[in-house]
């Protein structure tokens, strides 16, 4: 193996594939092994100083301990979650994880998580860190990012080229947020971000 060593455990069997399947298809890392537990990744002690990108919704074991016991073995741990709030996330960070990344991601986000730890950074999804409370909209965490990305004036090249992902999965997330809102417009756009929370521009008072 010549690449960055990379483990994967996950609870969810197609996820787990699917996420194996990236990393193994990536020319500069190396799949060491895909587990559905923290046990089962133990008691196989296939990888060595590993990048583990580890579920934090495993059954039966809790994110921090699931956290604990996979880095008490001297990897480093990517944590992963659907959902989870800032205080679980700062949980996980304490207790060594050195990064997050929600399920959602594009397997280009993925990625460039995966490359951004292995390089000795932290990597923390943004949406987590600047996500408002609540949407009331149901869009998702990428949804959110790209709607922010949009209000703060950026173009569809500029908001791939700040997520890392494609002008057309842009333009996609774009469509989504159009049906799920009912406004065309950017500036249209642009006002509800501000009202939900999302940017708050210097100076700005809602009519």
């Amino acid at each position: 193996m010549t690449g960055t060593p990379v483990g994967v455990i996950d609870g969810h069997p197609l996820y787990r594939a699917a996420l194996a399947r990236l990393v193994a298809e990536a020319p500069d890392l190396d799949l060491c092994v895909a587990s559905g537990s923290v046990a089962h990744f133990v008691a196989g002690r296939r990888c060595v100083n590993c990048l583990v990108l580890l579920d934090l919704g495993l059954p039966r074991v809790n994110g921090v301990a699931a956290v604990r016991a996979v880095t008490g073995l001297g990897h480093r741990v990517l944590a992963l979650s659907a959902e989870a709030s800032r205080e679980e996330v700062r949980a996980v960070l304490a207790a060594g994880a050195v990064g997050y990344l929600g399920k959602h991601a594009e397997a280009e986000e993925i990625l460039a998580a995966v490359r951004e730890v292995a390089a000795g950074s932290r990597f923390v999804s943004t949406v987590l860190v600047n996500a408002p409370v609540s949407n009331g909209l149901e869009l998702s965490e990428r949804e959110l990012e790209v709607l922010r990305c949009l209000a703060t004036g950026e173009r569809d090249e500029d908001i791939a080229r700040r997520l890392r992902i494609s002008i057309r999965t842009v333009r996609s997330y774009l469509d989504r947020i159009r049906d799920k809102t009912g406004l065309r417009r950017r500036s249209a756009l642009t006002r509800y971000a501000i009202e939900q929370g999302l940017i708050v521009p210097a100076g700005y008072s809602p009519a």
